[in-house]
């Protein structure tokens, strides 16, 4: 055993160590949560850490096997990724929930490849996560996945013919979905007539980017970023009276309740995500009233994927006969084994793995109308 899992053990055979949320009962199961809780990326993990909430109240009101969370933050920074990792296993825990981006996720998922610790991240979905690492797994669509989807989308319901594309060139979420999308539109003869970049979710003027597009006569403009930037690049292509569609990924949900944001600049945008708020699914609907009800707002698609994955290692665990007693590293191994054939009906779709750690699930394009999203049939 390495000296960590012997250090951790002994920590928590002895009571030796304040454990945050895993100072319940023994023989809880310890999962742990780690993403960004401050900084610029916050929304993100705060919103997984409230889904990650609500699944955990609904499991433990049902009885029988108990669940504590520790909810550590690592800023969406992959050094303070490592430092969370470790005060998570410091505390007890024996698998992991995240981490939530993709720059910690990578540093997070090659040390607890190492030391053998299961992760499942809600929505870190670079491909490079999971590569060569059989223990880590994802509830999110890959980016490639992602870029593949949306290419598919637009040519079935011919949204566009002529596209642009503005993409973040310093982010992995972003170039991974841009470079598949463009692979795709090359199959599918899909005419790409602008491309244009920028290196920062900061970045405030877009003009140059939007001019790109309306220049080359892009009637669709696709945008594999996250919904702040986004929200700029919507306000300022109406400012030049510049209105193609608009078609963005997962990293789009939330746009409709960014702070100051005015959602008529959003209306007829498209997004391809597994969630919305909106849908009348009944386990959906559910979902939010419990989340309205604990944190005053509507979730996002963050929260449905952190709701998912803590009911699929709660199902895996049950069913391989984990308890709060057992190790991390044999916890991982028994993990490992049942999401092989694991199935979970979520708020995300029906969920199962590969043994590559990819999640198969059906995407969703919803349209922006009358300012909440509907599904695009």
């Amino acid at each position: 055993m390495k000296i960590r899992k012997l250090f951790a053990a002994v920590l928590a055979l002895c009571c030796m160590v304040s454990m945050c949320s895993f100072a319940a009962a023994e023989d809880a199961l310890k999962i742990a949560v780690i993403g960004p809780m401050t900084g610029g990326a916050a929304v993100y993990g705060n919103a997984v850490a409230n889904g990650a909430k609500i699944a955990v109240d609904e499991i433990n009101a049902l009885g029988g096997m108990q669940i504590v969370l520790d909810v550590q933050d690592d800023e969406a920074d992959p050094e303070k990724g490592i430092n969370a990792y470790n005060a998570v296993l410091d505390n007890g825990a024996q698998m992991i929930l995240g981490t939530v981006t993709t720059a910690p996720c990578l540093a997070v998922s090659a040390q607890a490849f190492e030391d053998r610790v299961f992760m499942l991240t809600p929505s870190a979905s670079s491909a490079d996560v999971t590569a060569n690492k059989d223990n880590a797994y994802q509830v999110c669509f890959t980016d490639p996945g992602q870029g593949v989807a949306a290419a598919d989308m637009i040519v079935a319901k011919n949204m566009g013919t002529k596209v642009g594309i503005i993409y973040n060139n310093a982010d992995p979420y972003s170039t991974g979905i841009y470079q598949a999308f463009v692979a795709r539109a090359a199959e599918l003869n899909l005419e790409v007539v602008a491309t244009s970049t920028f290196s920062s979710d900061d970045n405030a003027d877009f003009s140059v980017q939007i001019a790109s597009c309306k220049d080359a006569g892009a009637d669709l403009v696709f945008l594999p970023i996250y919904y702040t930037p986004a929200s700029l690049i919507l306000a300022q292509a109406k400012a030049v009276d510049y209105a193609p569609v608009f078609f963005g990924g997962d990293g789009m949900d939330g746009i409709l309740a960014l702070e100051g944001f005015d959602k008529t600049l959003a209306e007829g945008l498209m997004l391809l995500t597994p969630f919305a708020a909106s849908s009348p699914d009944e386990k959906t609907q559910s979902f939010v009233k419990a989340y309205v009800a604990a944190f005053g707002e509507e979730p996002n698609q963050f929260a449905a994927d952190a709701y998912d994955g803590i009911y699929a290692m709660y199902t895996a665990a049950k069913n391989g006969g984990i308890t709060g007693e057992t190790p991390f590293d044999e916890a991982c191994e028994i993990l490992i084994a049942q999401f092989q054939t694991l199935q979970v009906s979520g708020l995300t779709g029906e969920l199962t793995w590969a043994a590559t750690g990819e999640v198969t699930k059906t995407p969703a394009v919803y349209v922006v109308k009358d300012g909440i999203y509907a599904k695009v049939d």
